[in-house]
Order: structure tokens, then sequence, then C-alpha cells
């Protein structure tokens, strides 16, 4: 049996929080610098790659890894293809195209999906201050999916081509995230991520292979590497391993809140390091989709 896992002291895990969602907001320009010099998919399956390494050194470091149980392979294969090979490959040809700030606003909108999905599927009550979150934060994300333009709506536009796949990727990640739920209740958070991973990494290395080969490696230049050895070590590895570390110590709701920065990190960044220019539009759209996901996140008193 796996030991359990250790429990942080309260600020090592607000630190912990912090440090995820500062790596996370990074992620979108270390992506949209990786696949400006290789096919996405390559990007991924380096990313994962490292992901797996790192998360493995995690667990067996915890005396944590065991096998999961047989019933369970398909199940973690599903959230493997589901949450990394899919979910990535969404993002990372997104941003062949897309804003790395105009994809941070958008991801920031996921919880608003996830309170959809528990009531199309869950039947769990949306209150009216809810409902008009959901509303809110929709409408922010047409802002900034259309740079403001909502007329281009009615011509059937919306922003850059990679926006599309930007927007599946927000649903798909709520429907990983309440698949997960089952799992987290029988296997310490790192243990399944690992497997998850693993899975994932799997499944997009047999694309990798299938499309563009080891072969389009060679392509990265030192910058390019410095890009995917980040999203690999820190994103895709450290980074899951402190937010569900701080996810054990603190309550959801307030590891939920550390979510509100990642876009704001992700627009200075992109301004330093890729030129991209917040719009009055943009900082509309997205002050609108934080403004709703924190009225549906807003917990009814007593």
């Amino acid at each position: 049996m796996p030991t359990p896992e250790p429990e942080a002291p309260r600020t090592g895990a607000i630190l912990a929080a912090l440090f995820a969602v500062v790596v996370w907001g990074g992620s979108f320009i270390a992506t949209k610098i990786s696949v400006g010099e290789a096919a996405p998919i390559t990007v991924v399956w380096l990313r994962f790659g490292m992901g797996v390494a790192v998360m493995g050194a995690v667990v067996l470091a915890r005396r944590q890894l065991s096998l999961p149980a047989k019933g369970d392979l398909a199940y973690f294969a599903l959230l493997g293809f589901l949450g990394i090979a899919f979910h990535q490959w969404l993002q990372s040809n997104g941003l062949v195209t897309s804003q790395a700030t105009t994809t941070s606003w958008i991801v920031a909108s996921t919880p608003i999906f996830m309170a959809l999905l528990g009531w199309m599927i869950l039947g769990e009550r949306v209150r009216p201050l809810a409902a008009l979150g959901i509303a809110v934060a929709a409408a922010g994300v047409l802002v900034v999916a259309t740079r403001g333009d909502l007329s281009s709506l009615a011509a059937g536009r919306l922003g850059a081509p990679g926006d599309w796949l930007i927007l599946a990727s927000a649903p798909n990640w709520a429907i990983f995230s309440v698949l997960s739920r089952r799992g987290l209740r029988r296997y310490p958070s790192a243990a399944m991520m690992f497997w998850v991973m693993t899975f994932g990494w799997l499944l997009s290395g047999v694309l990798f292979l299938a499309g563009p080969g080891i072969s389009d490696v060679s392509r990265l230049s030192a910058r390019g590497w410095m890009a995917v050895v980040f999203l690999g070590v820190f994103c895709s590895g450290l980074a899951y391993v402190f937010w569900y570390d701080a996810l054990r110590r603190l309550p959801s709701s307030q590891v939920g809140t550390f979510l509100y920065i990642e876009p704001l990190v992700t627009v200075v960044i992109a301004a330093m390091m890729l030129g991209e220019r917040l719009t009055i539009p943009t900082l509309a759209g997205g002050v609108a989709i934080l403004v709703g996901v924190w009225m549906v996140s807003l917990r009814k008193p007593g």
C-alpha cells in the first residue's frame, strides 16, 4: 500500500499553490514559443515525457508508486486521453495562431463549464447569482475572443482560428476534472497524476510517431528547448505536485482563488517576451470572465 502524503504547513501550502499558478501562467508563453519552432504534437510529446519523469521521481520518493487496479486501467487511459493528449493537442495547436494572452483569459473560464456540467449531468442546482455569473463570464469570453468586435459573430468569425481550439479546451478540462474526482478518492494525487500523465504521453506518442516523427525535434533552437524544458519539468511536473499538495492542506475554495492570478501572470510575461499588447476590449472581457467565475464560486451562506 502507498504511504499517505505528508501534510505541508499552511504557509507552505499557500506558497505551493502560488508557485503552481505562476508557473501555469507562464506555460502559454512557453507553448507559444515552442510551437513556433516544432510541430505542436512534438512539443506535447516532449513536454509530457519530461513530466512523467518528474512525476515518477516524486511518487518514488514518497513511496507511493504502485500499479493501478486492473479495473482502473481503462479509466486512467480515458483520463490520459482527455486531460493530456487531447487537451494539450487543442491548446498547443490553438496557440499556433491564438495569442497567449487571449488563451489565458479563455482558459480562465473553465469553472463556468464545470458549473454547467454539474447542472446538466449531475443535476446540481444553479443559484440565480451563479446563473448570472455564467452569463457574465460567457459575455467576457466572447469579447476576448473577438477582440471586442462582437459583430464578427454574425459573420461566423471568432478571432484567430486557434481561439476555437482554445475555447474547446475549457469544457474538455471541465469534463476531465469531474471524471477525476472518483480516482482522487482512491489514489494519492501525485500517484494518480503519474499514471494519467503516462497514459496521455503514450497516446500522444502514437500521434507524434505517425506525424512529424523524431526528426522534428532537431528543429528546436536553444530558446525552443528552454521553453519545452520549462513546460515539462515545471508546468507538467512540479506545478501539478505543488497544486495537489496545496489542495490536500487548504480548502478547495481557497486554493481555487489563486487561479485568478494565472491570466494576470500571462498578460505580464506575454507583454515582456512576446510583445503582445493588452487592449481595452481584452482587459474588459478578462475582467468580466473573472467576475463571472467569482460569482459562480461563491458559496451560499449557512
